[in-house]
């Protein structure tokens, strides 16, 4: 499998990956996990040869095939579904190519064709495209869909064809970066079966708890330019890290208190010539135990993400109201027809459904931002709604710092509370500015976040937004959300991230059924 040598990587001043030597175990699922902007997708890109590095070598065996997931689908795809899934096997494609040449001179060389043939069926070209329906249809793709351009595909489904392009070419080596971000919860499942199953190697970062708990036998964890490997699922990372950062605490703290012990000496004797030279040499040993303490640093990301979502007023008992509504963009072709739903509030609701079949268009037409084509919406006195989109892009500019956005999106904060509530989601006050079309994803998630924050909106209507946030920061937005005393409608397929807050789930299904079910009557789960 693939092997690392004293790899470093720095962008300007900063370091990223410091000195990293591994090798890959075969058959191992490892995670990758550490703070938002540590430079996770960065050591991906590294391996899989996107991003230079400035000293190491990353050593490819010739019989390692590396399956990656793209962040962004193919911007030339084949005319149908299924034929950009097939090409995602670059050898048995190019095969094909080869196999059809022989057959234009089959005449004159049929021993080639004899040959290339073998050779197909050898490495599995007649089986490629029904491998490839399995797969789009484990990934929810229906049958019908099969001669459908990708290009009318919605970006969660342009994602899925992209993870089917990969798996189609049968890697033994297989990196994802964080691929459960556009899947919902049934895609979710069936990648979970599919990987466990996979007789190979998996690297992938991720933000989901209970993916990583599900999948993976060993973490590698990025915290302060270096890589730490732990044998284990995720809460057996967490008991391990927990335990070396007491112990790092402990001796820093031992050290701390034979410095204090040295300098009593020190400022006691300093003055005294029998004592001087004595003195002198016990400053050099605390010059050294400094040193010593410097190099024990505890994990970055250890330090916890804490925020309160806060009400500016509170919103009448009934917060919005849905009769009769249909979604989409012409009354002709609705998404979602003959939805009710009576948000009181309080309702902490989570909305849930197959890709593509609506969810985001209802959030949208709640805001405002797409009209219902059908039924009547209407929304409670004294309602201030707090909306954050999918893609983030959408809302923050990427020509300005994180701090001007938040002042931007949320007129009337003052400077200084706009470093405050930047600085509460760790975005440090170097960081608040810089430009944000440099930041990763999951920095831009937290100047959108914080926006959020600043207005102090009594209901908030949230599309994903765990998508890109690292574990504490995600962990302390349930715990926000939990105490927060407005109303919440939001779409997401972290279960972990729902089960922590919601107090209703709503159902949608592509029939027009919608049901909204109590996450507290255990009759109605």
């Amino acid at each position: 499998m693939i092997i690392i040598r004293n790899l470093t990587k720095k962008f300007g001043s900063r370091l990223i990956i410091d000195n990293f030597s591994f090798q890959f175990p075969k058959d191992k699922k490892i995670a990758i996990i550490g703070a938002n902007g540590a430079g996770k997708t960065t050591f991906l890109d590294m391996i899989c040869s996107f991003e230079e590095f400035d000293d190491g070598e990353v050593v490819v065996p010739r019989d390692c095939v590396v399956g990656y997931l793209p962040q962004i689908p193919c911007e030339t795809p084949e005319d149908t579904i299924l034929e950009e899934c097939v090409s995602g096997n670059v050898e048995l494609c190019e095969l094909q190519e080869k196999l059809h040449e022989s057959l234009l001179n089959i005449s004159d060389d049929y021993d080639t064709y004899e040959k290339v043939e073998k050779e197909c069926s050898d490495k599995g070209l007649y089986s490629l495209e029904a491998d490839a329906k399995g797969i789009l249809a484990g990934l929810g793709f229906e049958n019908s869909q099969f001669n459908d351009n990708p290009r009318n595909l919605s970006g969660g489904w342009r994602m899925r064809l992209e993870l089917a392009k990969m798996l189609v070419n049968n890697p033994n080596f297989i990196i994802l970066d964080e691929p459960t971000n556009h899947l919902d919860l049934p895609s979710i499942t069936w990648l979970e079966q599919y990987l466990k199953s996979f007789k190979g190697t998996l690297l992938f970062v991720s933000h989901d708890r209970d993916f990583i708990n599900n999948l993976a036998d060993m973490v590698m964890h990025l915290s302060n330019a270096n890589l730490n490997v732990y044998n284990g699922d995720f809460e057996s990372f967490l008991e391990q890290k927990e335990e070396a950062t007491r112990s790092i605490l402990k001796e820093k703290e031992s050290l701390k208190k034979k410095q204090n012990q040295l300098q009593a000496f020190v400022d006691k004797f300093r003055a005294k010539s029998s004592k001087a030279k004595q003195a002198q040499s016990k400053i050099r040993v605390i010059e050294k135990l400094k040193q010593l303490e410097d190099r024990l640093v505890v994990d970055e990301d250890s330090k916890k993400v804490k925020f309160k979502m806060e009400v500016a007023i509170q919103s009448g008992k009934i917060v919005a109201e849905l009769n009769d509504c249909s979604i989409g963009y012409s009354a002709d072709s609705s998404l979602l027809q003959h939805l009710d739903l009576r948000i009181i509030r309080g309702n902490k609701i989570a909305v849930i459904g197959a890709n593509g079949i609506g969810k985001s268009t209802l959030l949208k037409s709640i805001v405002g931002e797409i009209p219902f084509v059908g039924g009547e919406f209407t929304v409670g006195a004294n309602v201030s709604i707090g909306y954050y989109e999918q893609e983030q892009l959408n809302i923050l500019d990427p020509k300005m710092n994180a701090l001007d956005n938040v002042m931007r999106l949320a007129p009337g904060v003052t400077h200084q509370q706009g470093m405050t509530i930047l600085g509460c989601l760790l975005i440090t006050r170097d960081n608040a500015k810089k430009l944000v079309g440099v930041m990763s994803g999951g920095e831009k998630s937290k100047v959108a976040m914080a926006a959020l924050l600043a207005r102090k909106s009594n209901f908030l209507v949230l599309d994903e937004p765990t998508n890109h946030l690292d574990m504490s920061s995600a962990e302390a937005l349930s715990e926000a959300l939990s105490s927060y005393e407005g109303t919440v409608l939001t779409v997401s397929h972290n279960r972990s991230f729902i089960n922590s807050f919601a107090t209703h789930v709503y159902v949608v299904d592509k029939h027009n059924k919608a049901e909204l079910v109590s996450c507290e009557d255990p009759s109605e789960a």
